[in-house]
């Protein structure tokens, strides 16, 4: 005994004085194709990441497309002071976060409980065809569901204005009224992606214990008490961390899908910070005046992940770090 406890000192004293980088190097060799799996992604977010964050400096210059960056006048936080002057920014403000609060609110529960609902599926081919059938949405363009979406909604040929014509006489024109684009929004958006953000809490489900499940029925409790008492506390880490990155993503709306589905008639519900920005800094060439409204954006995105990564913390002893 003495012989293994004197050969554990040894290896834990030896692997001491290796240094971390040639530990570090050591793994990689190691195990380099698992490490070569990360080449792509770490390369996109160098990219388009990190090193457009060198243009940041434009939002306290006047700059001039096609001019030098560091050779335009410096203005400090004209722009700053630019838009939040700007009644348009204001408004873009209160719908980016009235749209994302109400999406997070109303989607993040949907997928919990379908993969709670999933994993009561006995029927094992069933339950494959379900997913599949769920996760099908997630992979078609958001150009083209903006597409059905107008062709569904479309006040003279759109299903939805046809049923309705049927039973009141009267149609609505969905995409022109500003107070049913949130509905719409929100709605597409949770039928898009449902089953695609289900498949981590089907996963976080597989790693609990079955033998909890069975102290449970020994204990007298049936599928909702075993749901409440051991389902929901084995998957609630993992609410917690999807729900810090969502409320850190607060302030990023999905732009593509609102930038096609927007128009002046409804900007009064749909313009958001992203559209804005993308009016104010590309359309009108007012890139320093983008920049500034981008980085006020980041600012307050950053605040919010690091709030909600501190409560994940406090409440549940999980978080991003």
């Amino acid at each position: 005994m003495n012989y293994k406890t004197e050969a554990v000192k040894t290896t834990v004293v030896a692997k001491a004085k290796v240094g971390w980088s040639q530990q570090f190097w050591y793994a990689i060799k190691k195990d380099w194709r698992l490490y070569s799996l990360l080449f792509l992604p770490l390369l996109h977010y160098i990219v388009f990441q990190y090193i457009p964050m060198y243009g940041v400096i434009i939002a306290f210059r006047r700059y001039q497309p096609g001019g030098a960056v560091y050779g335009s006048e410096w203005v400090g936080l004209r722009y700053f002071r630019m838009f939040f002057r700007d009644h348009g920014f204001w408004r873009a403000f209160r719908n980016n976060l009235v749209i994302s609060i109400e999406y997070l609110v109303i989607s993040f529960p949907f997928p919990i409980i379908f993969a709670l609902l999933l994993n009561e599926l006995k029927n094992f081919k069933f339950k494959r065809i379900v997913q599949t059938v769920s996760y099908l949405p997630h992979f078609i363009s958001t150009v083209i569901i903006v597409g059905m979406l107008k062709e569904m909604l479309s006040p003279s040929i759109g299903i939805i204005n046809m049923a309705l014509k049927a039973l009141t006489g009267n149609t609505i024109d969905f995409l022109s009224e500003p107070r049913w684009f949130r509905t719409i929004y929100i709605a597409s958006g949770i039928w898009q992606q449902l089953g695609w953000n289900s498949i981590i809490y089907l996963a976080a489900l597989s790693n609990i214990n079955p033998e909890l499940y069975d102290a449970a029925k020994v204990d007298g409790a049936n599928r909702f008490r075993q749901t409440q008492y051991v389902t929901i506390p084995g998957i609630l880490p993992t609410v917690m961390i999807l729900l810090t990155l969502n409320i850190g993503s607060l302030m990023s709306v999905g732009f593509e899908k609102i930038l096609l589905l927007y128009s002046p008639l409804t900007y009064e519900t749909a313009d958001v910070i992203s559209t804005f920005l993308y009016r104010m800094g590309l359309i009108n060439n007012n890139y320093s005046l983008g920049a500034a409204v981008g980085l006020f954006n980041s600012i307050i995105g950053v605040i919010l992940l690091t709030s909600a990564n501190f409560l994940s913390k406090r409440t549940t002893d999980s978080g991003l770090w």
